[in-house]
C-alpha cells in the first residue's frame, strides 16, 4: 500500500531545525537580560560598576609589551641568571592580571550574574506566559477472511493543537487560557472530515489564604533584594580581593628584599672572615676567633640560600594563587613600587572611624535588610494559617459545527464557584509560622552582632595601625644602631681590640634590623589598606586598583 507523506509535518519539522540552532541566540538574551538588572541595581550600591554581564573566561593578555629584565642581580644567584629576559610588572598591572584572570574572582562574578539571571526569571512569571503544542496520529485497520484477499480496510488521520497561556497576576490569583483544535479525518473508506475547537478560561482568585499584593509578589520581592546583596557582597569581595593581592604582592617584595639584605650579610661575613686570616697569619688573630667568623660565613650563606628559595617559591605561589597564571610564565615584580612606600597615618580618632564604618559598610546594611526581610517571612507564614477560600471563574466557548474558525456563542459554558478547604490540619503551617518568628529573633541579633563585629574590626585595625607606625619608628632606631655598631666594630677589629663575637653579633643584629625597617613599612602599608576597607570606604577600580579617602 502506497500512503501519501503527509505534508503538514514539513514545517513541524522546519520548526524544530530552527530551535536546535538556537543556544548562542539565548546566550546573548541571557546576557543582555543580566546586563539591564546590574545597570538597573547599581546605583542603589556604591562602589559597583555595572560592566559584569560579561562573565566569560578571558584569554591570557600578551605581556609583550611589559619590559624586561636586562641583568642579573647577583644577590638572587643562579636564580637571578634565570630571571634574565622575564617581564617585569608592577602592582597595577598586578592587579589588572587578577581581575581578569584570578579564578576566586571569576568565580564570584559568576555568583553575581546567576542572582541576577535567577532574578530574570522571576520577574517573567509574572508575565503572561504562552506555550503551545499539538499531536499527530495515523491509525489504520485491516480485516479480510484470509491473509491473502484484503477484504476491508479503514485509515484514520487525528490530530490536535492548542495555544495556552497562564498570568500570576500580583492579586495572588492566577488566569488560565486556551485554544484548542482536534480534527479526524478518514482517509480510507467514507473520507470525511471532523474538525473541532474550543477557548476555555480560568480565573482563580484567592480570598483568605494566598491573597493580596505582598503575599503574592513575595518570591519576586526577596528576588529582587538578593540580587542586591549579592552586588553589595561583591563590592565588598573586591575590596578585600585587592588588599589581599596587595598584601601578597608586597610579601613577595618583601622576601626579594630579605634575600637582599641575606646576601649583604654574607658578603660582610666573607670580607671579614678574609681579613681575619690575614691577621691570623701576620699572628695577631688566634684560630679561634677565625673559626668563630667562618662559621658565621657559613651560616650566613644558608640563610642566604633558604631566603632566594623563599622568594623563588613565594613569586611563584603569587603567579598561581592570585594571577591565575602557571608557575612556568617568565614575570618579576618591580622593586620600585616597595621603595615608593612611605608611612602615611590616617588621623581618625577611633569614634570618627567607627561611625564612618556604621554608615558606609555595606555588609552592615544587608544585615539590617535582612531584618526587614524576616519580618516579610512572619507576616506570610501568618497568611497561610488562613483557610484557604478560592474564588473559580471558568468558561468554554465551542466551535460551531465543522467549522473550527467560527465560535458558537449559543453553546459556552460558564461557571463560578467556591474552592476552599477546612483549616483542620496546620501543624506543617504552624511549624513555619514559629519558624519565622525564630528566623525573626536571629535575625535582629545578627544585625546587632555584625555592628558590633565591624566596631571591634575598626578598633583593633586602628590599635594595629598605631602598632604598625611605632614599630617602623623603633626599626629605623635599630638600624641606625646596627650601622654605628659596624662601624664601631670594624674599627677595633682594625686596631686589634674587638673579637669576632662582636663582630658578628653586630653583623646579624644590622641584618635583622633592615629586614624588621622593611617588614615595618610593609606592614604598615597593608594595615592602613585594611584599616580603610574595615570602614567600607576604600574605593576600588574596575581593574583593582584603589584609591585611598582623602581625609581632608
Amino acid at each position: 500500500m502506497h500512503t501519501r507523506f503527509p505534508r503538514f509535518l514539513i514545517p513541524c519539522g522546519l520548526l524544530l531545525l530552527v530551535a536546535g540552532c538556537a543556544p548562542e541566540r539565548f546566550r546573548r538574551a541571557a546576557d543582555e537580560d543580566v546586563a539591564g538588572i546590574l545597570a538597573e541595581k547599581a546605583p542603589r550600591v556604591p562602589g559597583f560598576e555595572p560592566g559584569l554581564s560579561s562573565i566569560a573566561t578571558l584569554p591570557l593578555e600578551s605581556l609583550e609589551g611589559l619590559p624586561r629584565v636586562e641583568t642579573a642581580d647577583a644577590f638572587l644567584g643562579e636564580s637571578g641568571e634565570k630571571e634574565v629576559g622575564a617581564r617585569r610588572i608592577n602592582l597595577q598591572q598586578a592587579l589588572r592580571l587578577a581581575t581578569r584572570h584570578n579564578r576566586s574572582y571569576q568565580s564570584r562574578k559568576e555568583m553575581v550574574y546567576l542572582d541576577a539571571l535567577g532574578l530574570t526569571l522571576a520577574r517573567y512569571r509574572y508575565n503572561p506566559i504562552f506555550s503551545g503544542g499539538g499531536q499527530v496520529d495515523y491509525r489504520e485497520v485491516r480485516s479480510g477472511v484470509d491473509d491473502v484477499i484484503e477484504r476491508d480496510r479503514t485509515g484514520t488521520l487525528t490530530g490536535g493543537g492548542n495555544l495556552s497561556f497562564g498570568w500570576l497576576l500580583r492579586t495572588g490569583g492566577r488566569l488560565a487560557a486556551s485554544v484548542s483544535t482536534d480534527f479526524l479525518r478518514y482517509i480510507v473508506g467514507q473520507g470525511s472530515t471532523s474538525r473541532q475547537s474550543a477557548l476555555a478560561a480560568t480565573l482563580t482568585q484567592p480570598l483568605l489564604r494566598g491573597q493580596g499584593y505582598r503575599v503574592a509578589m513575595e518570591a519576586l520581592t526577596q528576588s529582587e533584594r538578593n540580587v542586591l546583596y549579592s552586588l553589595r557582597d561583591f563590592v565588598r569581595y573586591r575590596q578585600e580581593f585587592s588588599v589581599q593581592v596587595a598584601s601578597a604582592y608586597y610579601r613577595v617584595l618583601l622576601d626579594r628584599e630579605f634575600a637582599r639584605n641575606a646576601h649583604l650579610g654574607l658578603e660582610n661575613f666573607r670580607r671579614n672572615a678574609a681579613e681575619e686570616r690575614e691577621l691570623v697569619a701576620e699572628g695577631r688573630r688566634s684560630l679561634s676567633q677565625l673559626g668563630q667568623l667562618e662559621q658565621a660565613e657559613l651560616s650566613a650563606e644558608s640563610s642566604w640560600i633558604n631566603s632566594v628559595r623563599n622568594y623563588i617559591g613565594s613569586l611563584d605561589d603569587f603567579k598561581v594563587r592570585h594571577l591565575g597564571l602557571s608557575a612556568s610564565t617568565s614575570v618579576v615584580f618591580d622593586p620600585a613600587d616597595l621603595e615608593r612606600l612611605e608611612i602615611v597615618h590616617p588621623e581618625l580618632t577611633r569614634e570618627n572611624a567607627v561611625e564612618i564604618s556604621f554608615a558606609s559598610r555595606l555588609d552592615l546594611l544587608t544585615a539590617q535588610d535582612r531584618v526587614e526581610d524576616a519580618a516579610r517571612q512572619v507576616r506570610i507564614s501568618e497568611n497561610a494559617l488562613r483557610p484557604r477560600m478560592d474564588l473559580v471563574l471558568s468558561g468554554t466557548l465551542p466551535s460551531a459545527g465543522n467549522d473550527p474558525f467560527r465560535l458558537d456563542p449559543e453553546s459556552s459554558r460558564w461557571n463560578m464557584g467556591m474552592d476552599m478547604d477546612l483549616p483542620l490540619d496546620r501543624r506543617s503551617e504552624r511549624n513555619a509560622y514559629r519558624s519565622s518568628i525564630i528566623g525573626y529573633d536571629r535575625s535582629l541579633r545578627q544585625a546587632q552582632l555584625r555592628l558590633d563585629e565591624i566596631q571591634l574590626e575598626v578598633t583593633e585595625n586602628l590599635r594595629s595601625l598605631d602598632q604598625a607606625r611605632r614599630q617602623f619608628e623603633i626599626s629605623e632606631i635599630g638600624v641606625q644602631l646596627g650601622n654605628r655598631r659596624i662601624e664601631e666594630e670594624e674599627l677595633r677589629s682594625e686596631l686589634a681590640l674587638g673579637t669576632a663575637r662582636d663582630l658578628v653579633e653586630a653583623q646579624t643584629d644590622l641584618i635583622n634590623a633592615l629586614n624588621q625597617r622593611t617588614s615595618a613599612l610593609v606592614n604598615h602599608t597593608i594595615t592602613r589598606l585594611q584599616f580603610w576597607s574595615s570602614l567600607g570606604i576604600l574605593e576600588i577600580t574596575g581593574e583593582g586598583h584603589w584609591k585611598e579617602p582623602d581625609e581632608g
